[in-house]
């Protein structure tokens, strides 16, 4: 077993789910909690005027849970007459959310996503994901999340885009 820091990039489409749709799931995070499976607790609040996320992920027995702090930017953007929406996410320390025991702090965290048309019905999506977990990741789990969560993630959100307007 080893313990680093992780770093992916993902390259993705998604099939009939065009690229504001796909903006609006991944922003919704009432939504997330139905059907993202791995969410144990996800709420946004707000202190000292600035939106902060709260973010703890289940991880599988007996590796602890890890929770995220971290704030959020979405842009719609024009570039060259393509639309193309980018979220960036940071982790923030914020002392109104203490670490809880039990649950391993991921203070180190960042992302940036692009999302575009892909030119049909669907979305081209772009994805550079930064976080060192802390503790102890057997290399199972790693190269699981590699080759599996992350094609996985995908599918669970095109399902996702094409029950959202059911849950509005």
């Amino acid at each position: 077993m080893q313990s680093g820091l992780y770093e992916y990039k993902i390259f993705g489409g998604l099939a009939d789910c065009p690229p504001k749709l796909c903006v609006d799931v991944y922003m919704d995070l009432n939504f997330r909690k139905q059907w993202d499976q791995y969410v144990k607790e996800l709420y946004e609040k707000i202190y000292d005027g600035e939106k902060v996320i709260y973010w703890e992920v289940k991880y599988p027995f007996p590796l602890s849970n890890r929770d995220y702090v971290y704030i959020r930017e979405c842009r719609e953007m024009d570039v060259d007459g393509r639309k193309i929406w980018v979220v960036l996410a940071q982790s923030v320390s914020v002392p109104q959310c203490p670490e809880k025991p039990g649950i391993i702090r991921v203070k180190s965290y960042k992302q940036s996503l692009a999302i575009e048309s892909d030119g049909k019905t669907g979305s081209k999506v772009y994805m550079y994901y930064f976080d060192n977990p802390g503790g102890m990741i057997p290399s199972w789990l790693v190269n699981w999340a590699a080759k599996s969560g992350v094609p996985a993630f995908l599918k669970d959100m095109q399902k996702a885009c094409r029950n959202y307007s059911k849950s509005i």
